[in-house]
């Protein structure tokens, strides 16, 4: 029998050393027969007893001694220079102790380091109606209030702009939103062409032109910022607040207060959502640290409902027009893509943002030839900025209505014709990235059978439809966003005598499940289950370097550097016990709270005694995991890194509506979802990722509208829930959620993202499944009984003029049910 450091020259497996990964991404092929005990179980959330309870405490249940509560005063003009502000007079209000303006903030910031274009309060100019100008902190929030309409600010109205198209041609600096910018009313602007899409398009046999306006929406999370600041006897500043992104807030508090960073401490409470709206730092968190120092005392600051809405980092509206060639049998062979972004007053992360709309849009399909031309304008609008699958849900919708108008005018099969042109896995896209695995084709199969997609689609009467749309997604982004070597996701992980586990990480759990994922991960590799597991998560003192909750990182990165600790520790554990029963190390398997012998199972020991072997043998039971990207996943162009990823995700979905023609309304019965997410860690919290994804794009589809009004000097037209319209549970379709595994080696387990694909193909299978209903192409959103209407009466009239067929017979109309 070969002994242990034969056996570790043999396989490469020093204590120590990184895992030893495979082509299909599992580790160790020693260990590959190794029989899974937690992946792919339904797991209940790690946290999910304390919220049930009630008993969570967010960041507004957070109370210090002699705190005080700030509130911002906000500009009622959407475009204005600021003449003076005088503050004397709340100053001198009983119960108020501080105040501060945008001359305390003077140094500007932004979460992209080269697009820093906002202070933390309007220094020279508002940029939209809801700009913070001045904030107070007093005894409580009444008072605080009152001071705020003592304070007296004198304006120099400007002309505001509301539409991106009108506001880019402005030239002069008078005209100019943003303070900062260098470049008038354009925030960033992109144009990339791969191969030659005229020459594509002129040799195409079809050539579809479309013109497509996604509105803008919002988050619509449960939980409003909030942020609480203290200064302690030594001076350090901590910050608790509801961020996904502690790392960066951590950052740029250190720049715009000029504190040294190990001055500085960020903890994320338990979040009440967020779906990419708390995905950067915001005015609040820099008001209450600024207060917090100058007054001496404990500072929160919880927005209204109202601020929510103007704060916003919402969707982008974008007005996409496209042309798309085709072949007589359905082949694709280019896209010409033109894109206005409406971005609002501030970068946000804008500058991505316009790459995403275009660069994301070369899978799930292969063609030879594509030419984005994207502009992001500046509006004096409440900034746009990033919502769950950033950037490319917009595009997505203009592509796979294109696709269906090319399978309505070529006589295909949508389905077919998204297979005839699916990527496969290894294969490159036009822009240069590489796709890993690709599940995508099985997604494809799996609607089309659940749906009954063969036999319904041309058989179901007028009034009723189904449609089909594929798409994919990140899983994370391959590069940081600010240059540099380090790790993107780290984590530490140290076994306690008492058989437990303890994970120190600095992602944000932003109700996904991400310190659950992380539970199973370790139970896996350990042996111990959940309720052994405890997660600290998200506090900058404590836990080790992440850079947050955006992008669908989090599984595949920070997965990873957990996997890596997590097996470190293992084979530490497994030698020790090995050791003390005279076999190889991989006859001893960590499973059900316990070590046991592969080989003579009735040969174990529970997990404590095994950590406390290997503690005598190796000191403090503790390890690191980190993960960097793989660097060949790009090509070598300007922007080449924006939207390579170290895996992508797919996604097919087919929605079943019914249209009442009368009344114009849209009610989508049910959406079949299937997802490729690599390998489904824990079950149950992917299939309630792709619900909850789902279900936020079709209540894009339908209701949302983040809107000002350009009548009402660029008030927002309903900031409230009772206003903003989204789907409750009595709106929703039934979802089937569907879970298709093409493992990724670079996954953890072949893991991929789940939380941001399965929404961008939900909207185009509504729209698609509406024009097999009715006949019409709803081409803007959302899907309005007005629309509805008007799109058909114009087919009406077209129908009329011998311009169209009748699509199926009208005298089959449903009625709506009860």
């Amino acid at each position: 029998m070969a002994s242990d450091d034969a056996e570790r020259e043999a396989t490469g497996d020093g204590i120590g050393e990184a895992p030893v990964v495979g082509a299909d991404g599992a580790s160790e092929q020693v260990e590959r027969d190794r029989a899974a005990w937690q992946l792919g179980k339904a797991h209940r959330k790690v946290d999910a007893m304390e919220r049930m309870r009630g008993v969570t405490r967010y960041t507004d249940d957070l109370k210090l001694p002699g705190m005080l509560h700030a509130k911002i005063l906000r500009s009622p003009h959407a475009h204005a220079r600021i003449k003076s502000i005088d503050s004397s007079a709340a100053l001198a209000m009983p119960g108020v102790f501080a105040v501060v303006t945008g001359q305390d903030f003077k140094i500007p910031y932004g979460i992209i380091p080269w697009t820093p274009d906002e202070n933390a309060l309007a220094v020279d100019k508002v940029c939209h109606v809801g700009d913070g100008l001045a904030a107070v902190a007093a005894v409580d929030e009444d008072t605080a209030n009152a001071a705020l309409r003592a304070i007296k600010v004198e304006y120099d109205v400007l002309k505001p702009y509301f539409d991106p198209e009108e506001a880019l041609k402005v030239r002069d600096r008078e005209g100019t939103i943003n303070p900062y910018s260098r470049k008038g009313n354009v925030s960033k602007h992109v144009l990339l062409e791969f191969g030659d899409i005229e020459a594509e398009l002129k040799r195409a046999d079809l050539v579809i032109e479309g013109e497509y306006f996604f509105e803008g929406t919002t988050h619509g999370a449960i939980e409003p910022h909030c942020a609480l600041a203290h200064v302690d006897g030594g001076g350090v500043l901590t910050v608790w607040s509801a961020t996904q992104v502690s790392h960066y807030l951590h950052r740029e508090l250190a720049k715009v207060l000029e504190l040294p960073p190990h001055k500085i401490r960020v903890i994320q409470p338990p979040l009440g959502g967020a779906f990419g709206g708390k995905s950067e730092p915001f005015d609040l968190e820099f008001v209450v640290a600024k207060l917090a120092m100058k007054t001496g005392r404990p500072v929160k600051l919880l927005y209204t409902r109202e601020e929510v809405f103007y704060a916003h980092r919402g969707r982008h509206p974008m007005k996409m027009k496209h042309r798309t060639g085709f072949t007589k049998d359905g082949g694709l062979l280019g896209v010409d893509a033109r894109t206005i972004l409406d971005g609002g007053a501030y970068s946000s992360f804008g500058l991505v943002t316009t790459y995403y709309s275009g660069q994301l849009m070369c899978s799930p399909y292969i063609f030879p030839a594509y030419r984005f031309d994207s502009t992001r304008a500046y509006t004096n609008k409440p900034a746009c900025g990033p919502k769950r699958g950033h950037g490319s849900v917009q595009p997505r919708f203009a592509m796979e209505i294109q696709l269906d108008k090319a399978a309505a005018a070529l006589g295909l099969d949508p389905i077919e014709l998204r297979r005839r042109n699916a990527i496969k896995a290894g294969e490159k896209t036009v822009n240069e990235f590489t796709v890993g695995s690709s599940g995508f084709l099985e997604c494809l199969e799996k609607v089309e059978r659940s749906s009954g997609w063969v036999e319904k689609r041309r058989s179901l009467p007028y009034g009723r439809g189904i449609g089909i749309a594929g798409s994919t997604y990140i899983s994370g982004t391959n590069y940081p966003i600010y240059p540099n070597e380090m790790p993107q996701a780290a984590v530490q992980i140290c076994l306690d005598r008492s058989g437990r586990a303890r994970v120190f990480s600095g992602a944000n759990d932003i109700g996904q499940g991400s310190n659950t994922m992380l539970a199973v991960i370790v139970s896996e590799e350990l042996g111990i289950p959940l309720e052994d597991i405890r997660v600290l998560s998200a506090d900058t003192d404590l836990c080790p370097v992440d850079l947050g909750a955006y992008s669908s990182r989090i599984t595949l990165m920070v997965g990873n550097a957990c996997l890596e600790a997590a097996q470190r520790l293992r084979r530490k554990v497994c030698e020790s016990v090995a050791k003390r029963w005279g076999v190889p190390r991989q006859r001893v398997t960590l499973a059900g709270r316990m070590a046991i012998d592969r080989e003579d199972p009735a040969r174990h020991v529970d997990s404590a005694q095994a950590f406390q072997w290997a503690e005598a043998d190796h000191g403090l039971l503790g390890e690191t995991g980190s993960y960097n990207t793989p660097k060949d996943r790009h090509g070598e162009y300007r922007g080449g890194t924006i939207g390579a990823s170290p895996a992508y995700s797919f996604t097919a979905h087919v929605a079943e509506v019914e249209v009442d023609a009368e009344t114009g309304l849209v009610e989508v019965k049910t959406i079949w979802i299937a997802h490729d997410c690599g390998k489904a860690l824990s079950r149950k919290i992917v299939e309630g990722q792709i619900e909850g994804s789902t279900y936020m794009g079709f209540g894009e589809a339908l209701m949302e509208r983040h809107a000002v009004d350009p009548a009402h000097r660029g008030v927002h037209v309903g900031p409230s829930f009772l206003d903003y319209r989204m789907p409750t549970f009595l709106d929703t379709p039934d979802l089937e959620a569907m879970i298709v595994e093409a493992p990724d080696a670079n996954g953890p387990y072949g893991a991929k993202e789940a939380g941001e694909g399965p929404l961008h193909s939900s909207i185009p299978a509504i729209a698609n499944a509406i024009y097999d209903a009715v006949g019409i192409r709803l081409d803007r959103l959302p899907f309005t009984p007005q629309s509805v209407l008007a799109a058909l009466r114009q087919r009406e009239e077209q129908e009329r003029a011998g311009q169209l067929a009748p699509h199926k017979r009208a005298d089959l109309q449903p009625r709506r049910s009860a």
